[in-house]
């Protein structure tokens, strides 16, 4: 990516700054170029080298188009947060050096939000300052307002994000509670079910026992006919 003498240009985690030049200098012996940028919250002169320009994130501010995105996703009320500290602060410190303003957004929405449950360590409270001044500052320089009147917006549209996400975490509630319900309600029919079943196995056991207990006394009788009848015609004989 080349930029050009007058292009404002965002350095991660620097914020907003101006090419001034492009200029070569010899360092050990090697010429290099650099792109002098002066940075607009410190008015200190930055160079970063044309060969390293990607890998140090250096682009251009977003455009107007931009804009509505931004305040979009700053209202949106999805937040991704970290229970454990280490993971939450690698997380945001890795969208903090990417230098694309969409990340630093969500490390703003993560941030704030903690903020309101929990006192921040130095390290965080320190990185949600910067990825306010920076989300501010470029959509300051963008749009052509005031960092204090951008720094309201940027507030309702965090109001309504934690809004957003109250309401969404109330129905992810609600339907959880009639889900389970809904298991219980299953539950309880299988095991009326089940307790029925029983019964008319039992009812089946009773009417198979007394058929083979018939079948038993009849047997008994045939036997004693049988034998009976044996005798007459012993006695008979003799």
């Amino acid at each position: 990516m080349k930029f050009e003498v007058g292009d404002k240009v965002i350095y991660p985690n620097h914020g907003l700054g101006v090419v001034q030049r492009i200029e070569n200098r010899t360092i050990m012996g090697t010429a290099l170029g650099f792109y002098s940028l002066r940075m607009a919250d410190s008015d200190t002169v930055v160079l970063v080298p044309l060969e390293n320009v990607e890998g140090v994130g250096l682009r251009r501010a977003v455009g107007d188009g931009d804009i509505k995105k931004l305040f979009a996703l700053l209202g949106n009320g999805k937040i991704d947060s970290h229970q454990n500290w280490k993971g939450r602060f690698k997380d945001n410190s890795d969208k903090m050096r990417t230098g694309s303003i969409y990340d630093v957004v969500d490390v703003l929405k993560n941030l704030t939000l903690l903020a309101q449950s929990k006192n921040l360590s130095f390290r965080e409270k320190r990185m949600l300052d910067r990825a306010r001044f920076l989300v501010v500052s470029e959509i300051s320089e963008v749009v052509g307002d005031s960092s204090a009147a951008i720094d309201q917006k940027v507030e309702k549209a965090l109001g309504r994000c934690f809004s957003n996400r109250a309401r969404s975490m109330a129905r992810a509630k609600l339907a959880k509670k009639k889900t389970a319900k809904s298991k219980q309600v299953k539950a309880k029919v299988t095991a009326a079910k089940t307790k029925a079943t029983p019964s008319k196995t039992s009812a089946e056991k009773t009417a198979k026992k007394k058929t083979a207990t018939a079948k038993r006394v009849a047997s008994k009788r045939v036997a004693v006919k049988s034998t009976t009848s044996r005798g007459a015609r012993a006695l008979r004989a003799s």
